[in-house]
Parts: structure tokens; C-alpha cells; sequence
């Protein structure tokens, strides 16, 4: 097994699964990391670690939000009736 060049790589890896979670999954996982970070408990590591996956939890609900708003323009644009 090739070894890992950085922690970008590392992460990238770790986080892999979010790309095929839900919008209900990836807000309430983002949530529960953030709550978990406020706590203030976690070591340093820990921390990072949740951190780099609650950015990619918030992309990942960023990109379903956009594509929900694509698609409601998309089809209030049809509904209208033309002039």
C-alpha cells in the first residue's frame, strides 16, 4: 500500500463517505460536530479532525441546497407562461 504524502490525503480519504450521505445525514452529523467542538473536550488532534470533516459535511450540504435551488428556478421557470 502506497503511503499516505500528506494529511490532506489523510483527509480526503477519511472523509471520502460524505459524498454519499443524504442532506438530513450530512446536517445532522455537521451539527453534531459542531456541537462537539464547542464543548471544547476534544485533544488537538481530535479537534482537526473533526473540523476537516465538518467542512466537508458543510460543502457537501452546500452542494445539495444549490442543486435543490437549481432545480425550484428550473421549474418555476417552466411554470410561468410566456408573454
Amino acid at each position: 500500500m502506497p503511503k499516505k504524502d500528506t494529511i490532506a490525503d489523510e483527509t480526503a480519504d477519511a472523509n471520502a463517505d460524505v459524498a454519499d450521505l443524504g442532506y438530513e445525514a450530512a446536517r445532522d452529523e455537521l451539527a453534531s460536530i459542531v456541537s462537539r467542538l464547542e464543548g471544547g473536550t476534544e485533544t488537538l488532534e481530535e479537534s482537526m479532525r473533526l473540523w476537516e470533516r465538518g467542512e466537508a459535511l458543510a460543502t457537501h450540504c452546500e452542494r445539495w441546497l444549490d442543486g435543490a435551488q437549481r432545480t425550484i428556478t428550473a421549474m418555476t421557470d417552466e411554470a410561468e407562461p410566456e408573454d
